[in-house]
């Protein structure tokens, strides 16, 4: 008979992000109370007791070892990959010479993920403007394995698409419905592009690709079977029968009938000024927005601080904050870590979900095994 593995404690991988932003903090912060999962700080040691001096909080480094056994972090310890600065930035101060570092973190968690080290990465918020003025993208004499290949930096999302090989991911943020114990889950068809080019980008096949990923995400990551997905018109009333637009006619309803065809569940387009309501959403696991600001503001007023942004279709579990670096709150103390916290109970949910389907197809095979042994 094969033996299944016990239940694990996972690592999570954190970037805490600009180290000049409150991702240091928020992560001293919550470091102050026990965890169920060993966070793994993907960090400057020295930026991290350099602050954690600031915010008059106590905290001791362990620097990890991946050998060793995975132990849930102690009240006021992180455990540290230690990646370096070239200088110690003051708080709230962020400057372009940072940017190497922040990449570097960011492809080191993600090769820990990618060889099964850790078991999901949560990432802390960066600054685009900066990363981009600070790193020379396209340039192979720049020293960063990943600059050569990038001309430009558009967030995490497509810049853990691009190192990892993904030739496409989709971004969701979740949070929990104020008026109901339903999560509000939001997916984008398209992220960060101008408005002027969204309904351009929306095109069949990349449509279909999305909610390809999104479905088989919603079932094998989060355990939903048959998700509920809500898609959203482009235009003001869905496009009014296309007196407003035509692109529902023309692409996103030929692309949802195509899908419903292989047993996706998926509504026709509605429209986003009266999609985002009660009767609605307590029927929906999902909704699809086709581009960022037509869904995640009203996610955002339903749990800004509370909300986490995760990235589906990568080979690796990701989650993130859903804010941004607020260099006027670093070093204060007064910075939130409920979106941090969030993002790491889901990170450890998912990877839970991920350790579960294992031993599934472990008892499957052994199941099978043992049949065609008789």
């Amino acid at each position: 008979m094969t033996d299944l593995p016990s239940k694990r404690i996972a690592r999570i991988a954190i970037t805490p992000g600009e180290p000049a932003g409150i991702g240091p903090d928020i992560l001293i912060q919550l470091a102050q109370r026990a965890q169920t999962a060993e966070l793994i700080a993907v960090a400057d040691p020295e930026l991290l007791l350099d602050r954690a001096k600031q915010l008059n909080l106590p905290l001791t480094i362990r620097y990890f070892d991946p050998n060793s056994k995975a132990q849930c972090s102690a009240p006021a310890e992180l455990c540290v990959e230690a990646i370096k600065l070239k200088s110690i930035p003051r708080a709230g101060c962020g400057t372009p010479d940072s940017a190497p570092y922040v990449i570097q973190t960011l492809d080191r968690a993600t090769q820990l993920c990618q060889q099964d080290i850790t078991n999901a990465l949560v990432t802390g918020p960066i600054n685009k403007h900066l990363i981009n003025q600070g790193v020379a993208w396209g340039d192979s004499s720049s020293g960063n394995h990943s600059s050569s290949s990038i001309a430009h930096f558009s967030g995490h999302t497509e810049y853990l698409a691009a190192i990892t090989h993904t030739p496409l991911v989709v971004m969701m943020l979740s949070t929990q419905l104020q008026s109901s114990n339903r999560p509000l889950r939001v997916a984008l068809v398209t992220t960060h592009l101008p408005l002027r080019n969204v309904a351009d980008a929306i095109q069949p096949e990349m449509l279909e690709q999305t909610i390809t990923i999104l479905h088989h995400d919603l079932v094998h990551k989060f355990g939903i079977n048959n998700p509920a997905i809500l898609v959203c018109g482009l235009n003001p009333h869905a496009g009014e029968q296309g007196d407003l637009g035509d692109e529902e006619l023309r692409i996103i309803e030929p692309c949802l009938a195509k899908l419903r065809e292989r047993g996706i569940n998926l509504s026709p387009p509605l429209p986003a000024d009266t999609l985002f309501t009660t009767k609605y959403l307590n029927q929906a696991d999902a909704v699809l927005a086709m581009y960022h600001d037509q869904g995640l503001p009203v996610l955002k007023s339903h749990g800004f601080g509370q909300a986490v942004n995760i990235t589906l279709g990568l080979p690796i579990i990701r989650t993130s904050v859903d804010h941004g670096t607020a260099f006027d709150l670093a070093g204060t103390g007064k910075a939130d870590t409920g979106s941090l916290q969030a993002a790491i109970d889901t990170a450890i949910i998912l990877s839970e979900h991920q350790q579960d389907r294992y031993k599934n197809s472990i008892t499957k095979f052994a199941q099978t095994s043992s049949r065609d042994s008789s």
